[in-house]
């Protein structure tokens, strides 16, 4: 219980530590597969930093990939 208070200590000053932010979030010290965009009221983001957050991304462009080829191979056979 006290390791999950401190790492989420750690997690909100990482968060808040402008060093951490570019155009994108990356601190290696951080455990959330997502965190909250850098302003809270637009919603949360997927971390790349944490391999959860990655895998998301992989699964995120396999998708839009097959999607793309249904759509394309629907329109050449003229469905």
């Amino acid at each position: 219980m006290i390791a999950d208070q401190d790492q989420k200590a750690i997690n909100r000053a990482e968060w808040e530590d402008p060093e951490n932010w570019s155009t994108i979030y990356f601190s290696k010290l951080d455990s959330r597969p997502s965190v909250p965009k850098r302003n809270p009221k637009h919603g949360w983001t997927i971390y790349f930093g944490h391999p959860k957050g990655a895998r998301w991304i992989y699964y995120l462009m396999l998708f839009f990939f097959a999607l793309g080829l249904v759509i394309g191979l629907a329109i050449g056979i003229g469905i």
